[in-house]
């Protein structure tokens, strides 16, 4: 592959509920500019508080961004602290606003969006607060998968794509050669290519990101295909009213199939608990399912020259698919009730790590994706894609076509309690205990019940 990738997509249960009731309290005290803002200063630099969920190898490649920062001015300084996963980072927070200690940076994943997104008062619009400091800033410069799924329903960016990601397919060269078949591009080649490769010896066909499935083959599923996953365009458009679209047939007639494979022992997934880059890494399964910012570990092991990446298999028949992908991971919120000079050192932060150069070893370090065009420009004068053509499937994926209304994102209240529910739809038929209807429907249910919680929250 060429790059080393390092990170992975962590998506862990948050509870928003809770969290949801301390932003709407510290929103009433917190604003940009205000009481809590005017404290006394010392001699600059200014300092610049950065909460992250990036530890390890991502840790370090992070810094030395920090580091080029302070390095190339002397008015602010940034300091990045990492707070753990960000479920972790995100509940701290909320409890730290709440406070009035809140960072002045926050790294949120996509989870959290709506939570911070529908708390009017707790974080300063980062297109508002670029605007304000004369920087040249514009929902446009991002790719596409990535821009729209943190902008509002006018199109304006709240916050800013950073840590992006995109599923994709992983496949064993060899053990593909071998059965005659290539990376499947539909759901139905993708079942007729599993009696090949069963024929010659392999145990699993496919496997999905243990944690993830909810994302890969449910969200991601819905935006490749072209289908809403929820009304009011995924929640985009008001938090009132929205309700699930899962228990349809497309969502129905996907889970068949994955529960067909599964009970022939063609697909393997064994709950969000257990990781499956092994049954890949291992050779048991053919196809992988997983974020594209898992090639780290899968090229640790298995070894770089045994495995490929191909674009995400497509429903059969849909005429109107590949349609788009959209990011996971995480963006950064400028978060409310700073000191007021501050700002203008986040903004110019910010800009910092929108650039072509910063987007461009941040990308080619870690395995996320390169989310402005200006940094996949320089990976391209660079020839970073020519040496490693496989970090140009996830740009690719995220750019195929310019969002639909309903493939933008997800942006539905109480997300991760969202997921869970699908997550134990999924296991129920992949264990055989439902049927694919059965499971979305209740699942369907549960869900709407979330949504509606969520919206008595914010009481319209």
């Amino acid at each position: 592959m060429g790059v080393r990738r390092t990170s992975k997509r962590r998506v862990g249960r948050v509870s928003s509920r809770a969290l949801l009731s301390g932003l709407a309290a510290g929103a009433m005290v917190a604003g940009l500019g205000g009481a809590a803002a005017a404290t006394a200063r010392s001699a600059a630099p200014i300092p610049i508080s950065f909460w992250t969920a990036m530890s390890g190898a991502n840790g370090t490649y992070l810094n030395h961004l920090v580091d080029e920062f302070n390095a190339s001015q002397s008015t602010y300084k940034v300091t990045a602290d990492y707070k753990g996963n960000y479920s972790t980072v995100l509940s701290d927070t909320i409890a730290a606003f709440r406070a009035h200690q809140a960072p002045d940076i926050a790294m949120i994943f996509d989870a959290g969006t709506a939570t911070i997104m529908d708390s009017v008062g707790a974080y300063v619009p980062v297109y508002k607060l670029m605007a304000e400091d004369h920087i040249p800033f514009a929902t446009s410069d991002f790719i596409g998968g990535a821009a729209s799924y943190y902008e509002t329903a006018h199109d304006e960016l709240d916050s800013m794509p950073f840590n992006s990601s995109t599923p994709v397919l992983y496949y064993n060269k060899k053990e593909l050669a071998a059965a005659g078949v290539k990376p499947p591009a539909t759901w139905g080649e993708l079942a007729a290519d599993a009696a090949k490769l069963v024929a010659h010896g392999q145990k699993c066909v496919l496997s999905s990101s243990g944690a993830y499935v909810m994302w890969t083959d449910m969200e991601e599923f819905a935006m490749w295909n072209g289908y809403p996953l929820a009304t009011k365009d995924n929640g985009y458009l008001t938090d009132q009213g929205v309700k699930l679209e899962i228990d349809t047939p497309p969502f129905i007639d996907h889970l068949k199939l994955l529960g067909e494979l599964a009970k022939k022992g063609e697909y393997l997934w064994n709950g969000v608990a257990t990781s499956t880059v092994p049954l890949f890494t291992n050779g048991t399964c053919a196809l992988y399912e997983n974020s594209s910012a898992s090639g780290a570990a899968i090229e640790k092991g298995i070894g770089s020259s045994s495995f490929g990446v191909a674009p995400l298999p497509i429903v059969t028949g849909d005429k109107a698919a590949p349609q788009n992908t959209v990011v996971g991971g995480a963006s950064l919120w400028v978060m409310a009730g700073s000191p007021q000079d501050t700002y203008k050192g986040d903004a110019e932060f910010l800009h910092f790590l929108m650039s072509g150069p910063s987007q461009a070893y941040w990308a080619s370090h870690t395995g996320y994706v390169a989310v402005t065009k200006a940094g996949v420009y320089t990976l391209r004068e660079e020839n970073f894609y020519e040496k490693d053509p496989a970090a140009l499937v996830p740009v690719r994926e995220l750019t195929n076509k310019p969002a639909l209304p309903w493939t933008r994102g997800v942006r539905l209240g109480y997300l991760p309690e969202i997921r869970t529910v699908e997550a134990n739809a999924i296991a129920a038929v992949l264990s055989g205990k439902e049927t694919s209807a059965q499971a979305l429907a209740t699942a369907q249910a549960s869900g709407d019940q979330i949504l509606d919680q969520f919206a008595q929250q914010y009481g319209g």
